[in-house]
């Protein structure tokens, strides 16, 4: 698993005096040490003291929102006064994530926490105060809280992120198009545009291309292509990079047709491919909602997330094939085939990556604007192995929903035809974030 996105995130433990308040400060204490402290990248900013009173919550709130956090956990230690999630909130204006305890064994008969009416009743005030990016959990375990953090993890990778569009989007592909205010409403990302002459013109040492010249010779068969072709790779790999670094790009989205092969005289999967794999994150075709989808399994610990068309069916035997033109990052290739560069793309000038992928669980995701909504394509799958019989890099894949299933909800729901995939299962927290940004989950 790569690395996940960095957050900062506050906790507060709520109770009242007529509960066993005792008990739930010693929980909360317990919680910080043994399960807090597990997760990784994450920047915790505690209060220590249980928040009992209204003013208790005011100081609290104030201080969490003095460190900047990007969400909050209010733990219902015990049952609560029912301001003090509102408190927090007046203040703070973040997801928050109600916590609430497993009940302890029964004292006397009397119900010591009362930990999951507190949920309710604080759910309830904030659902019709109007604020409803809200999650809730119940127990000491891991995962479900892990989930959550995840989705947070999408919402700051998003709201941090520097994203570029390289050209335009591809010709005729209007369905990639963004109303880019109402995408910086939604997700707090500014896109900048850059021209394609900008990378073209990019200065770059001599030395730094040969390196890329020797690195492209050992990672790729390129006896398909001619030495003219594989010094415009190493070139063109060099210039991506410095592109990304001077201009401080957390992704891209680039016009890689129809002008780019004319223009430099071959196109950029090949450069793409293996800049991909070293944990950039490039789409094709200008599509910046594939890029972001891309970031958002990246934020979440997916390693090197690819860009897929969903290509050709089978419905006979029940399987599709993820392919696109050769961008796929090269270090995915399946170490069976003969992992190569070609020119058959652009009319000849390629160059394209080609190789079959390694089979394994995978996870899709396509965040995806129509008018008036944005919405989450999810869906789990099998890559599975096959022969190398295209050009391009591509995936054999089964899904448990079938192929006709999720074809149809492609289709019927006008989803753009590029898909994030990676490797591994990465569906909950894209779910979570869904809901916390009142976006459609297909």
């Amino acid at each position: 698993m790569a690395q996940k996105h960095q957050i900062k995130v506050g906790i507060a433990c709520i109770a009242r005096k007529t509960f066993d308040f005792k008990a739930a400060l010693d929980i909360f204490h317990s919680i910080q040490t043994s399960k807090l402290q597990k997760i990784s990248n994450i920047e915790w900013v505690i209060i220590p003291n249980l928040v009992i009173e209204i003013q208790d919550a005011q100081i609290a709130a104030h201080h969490l929102a003095s460190k900047e956090i990007d969400a909050f956990i209010c733990l219902s230690g015990t049952f609560a006064l029912g301001h003090l999630i509102l408190e927090f909130n007046k203040v703070l204006k973040k997801p928050i994530l109600l916590w609430g305890l497993d009940e302890l064994p029964y004292n006397g008969g009397k119900i010591r926490l009362n930990s999951v009416c507190g949920i309710n009743l604080n759910a309830s005030n904030l659902y019709k105060a109007g604020v409803k990016d809200f999650h809730a959990i119940v127990g000491e375990e891991l995962v479900e809280l892990e989930n959550w953090l995840d989705a947070i993890r999408i919402m700051a990778a998003f709201q941090t992120a520097h994203i570029g569009i390289i050209g335009y989007r591809a010709q005729g592909f209007f369905n990639l198009d963004v109303d880019e205010l109402d995408l910086y409403n939604q997700t707090g990302v500014l896109i900048d545009h850059y021209e394609l002459s900008q990378v073209f013109q990019m200065p770059v040492e001599d030395s730094e291309i040969n390196i890329r010249k020797q690195q492209i010779i050992k990672l790729f068969d390129i006896s398909q292509i001619s030495e003219d072709q594989i010094e415009k790779v190493a070139l063109l790999t060099t210039k991506f990079d410095q592109f990304m670094k001077t201009n401080n790009l957390t992704t891209c989205a680039i016009r890689c047709w129809p002008e780019f092969a004319g223009s430099f005289g071959i196109s950029p999967c090949a450069a793409m491919s293996i800049l991909q794999s070293e944990g950039k994150i490039m789409a094709c075709e200008g599509d910046i909602l594939a890029s972001m989808s891309m970031l958002a399994h990246q934020a979440i610990g997916a390693e090197t997330p690819f860009l897929a068309d969903f290509s050709q069916v089978n419905f006979k035997e029940d399987f599709a094939l993820l392919w696109h033109c050769g961008v796929a990052p090269c270090n995915l290739w399946d170490e069976k085939c003969t992992r190569s560069l070609d020119g058959y793309f652009a009319g000849g000038k390629g160059v394209t990556a080609d190789f079959v992928m390694r089979p394994g669980e995978i996870s899709l995701a396509r965040i995806d604007y129509a008018p008036g909504e944005y919405r989450i394509l999810l869906q789990k799958g099998l890559g599975i192995p096959m022969k190398k019989e295209l050009k391009g890099t591509y995936l054999k894949a089964t899904f448990s929903s079938g192929v006709r299933t999720l074809m149809d909800k492609i289709v019927y729901n006008g989803i753009a035809h590029h898909l994030s995939v990676v490797y591994g299962d990465y569906i909950k927290p894209f779910e979570i974030f869904a809901k916390l940004k009142h976006w459609k989950k297909i």
